[in-house]
């Protein structure tokens, strides 16, 4: 046989080969591809999510800038009358003396109403900081932090927390639970509620009737492992469940139905806390 026929003969074969190498490579970038456009829709959720709490916030300033905005409005107006009143000889100093109390009644309003703005945002800032320096990336994936109006919201995945199918707390959950037991402790004039959620699958176990049941009892395991293994005060805590009816995403997909399986850790200031963060404004000047 001649070169030349020998030459593409071995090419050929070449290509062959490596059509074979290429069919696995493409199998495999496809298995990735999947699992990339999964992460993405997860990560898409998630920016959603943040942008309609985003979207509240602006909301809450724009109520505070229009309450500011009225205030000053009605400084302004109270200034005007105030120059009339110097202006005028006939007016007694009586009304002078009322109208200045009602401008500093007013100026110490606004000043009460940008500081207690100003507090709110800190402490969000602070708890969220606070919650999240210690956590892993990979803890990350697993945990939702959000802090609304000074109360801090921090959900946990149930891949996370629990022995798959159980309300057994799982091994892999001690380091993160461990974190967030010491920031519960930080903050020792806080309440804790721990909230179990499930998806709308049925569960069927011979000891779990239903999905309040599962939630519950999940609630309950992660109470008494703070209780037990990190020394959070138990008269801070309470355990309840939710089943499956405080969904957060729909339970039509998969990746809704691991958003839906959580449990909820919510740190709460009392009473005489939150007055302490929003203050208290001012009581109205007696009218003439």
């Amino acid at each position: 046989m001649k070169l030349k026929h020998i030459v593409p003969l071995l090419l050929l074969t070449g290509v062959l080969a490596q059509g074979c190498v290429s069919n696995k490579k493409y199998a495999e970038l496809q298995s990735n591809n999947t699992k990339l456009q999964q992460s993405n829709q997860e990560l898409n959720q998630r920016l959603q999510d943040s942008e309609k709490e985003v979207s509240g916030s602006k909301i809450r300033i724009k109520g505070l800038e229009e309450q500011l905005a009225s205030e000053r409005s009605n400084v302004a107006a109270l200034q005007t009358a105030l120059n009339k009143c110097l202006a005028s000889s006939n007016q007694g100093n009586v009304n002078i003396s009322k109208l200045v109390d009602e401008i500093n009644s007013s100026n110490k309003y606004i000043q009460q109403l940008v500081n207690a703005k100003n507090k709110s945002d800190s402490l969000n800032m602070v708890l969220t900081n606070n919650l999240t320096r210690s956590l892993s990336r990979e803890e990350m994936s697993d945990v939702d932090v959000q802090v609304l109006k000074g109360v801090v919201y921090i959900s946990l995945s149930d891949n996370m927390l629990y022995k798959s199918g159980s309300y057994e707390i799982s091994d892999k959950a001690g380091a993160t639970l461990a974190k967030i037991a010491k920031i519960i402790k930080d903050y020792q004039g806080y309440d804790v509620l721990i909230e179990g959620n499930t998806d709308n699958v049925p569960i069927s176990k011979p000891n779990i009737r239903n999905n309040w049941d599962l939630s519950a009892l999940r609630a309950s395991s992660v109470v008494q492992s703070l209780q037990n293994n990190y020394a959070v005060d138990p008269k801070r805590l309470t355990a309840g469940g939710r089943g499956e009816y405080n969904t957060v995403a729909s339970n039509d997909t998969d990746a809704g139905k691991a958003r839906n399986r959580r449990t909820q850790i919510i740190i709460t200031p009392k009473l005489d806390q939150f007055m302490e963060l929003i203050g208290k404004a001012p009581e109205a000047p007696d009218k003439p």
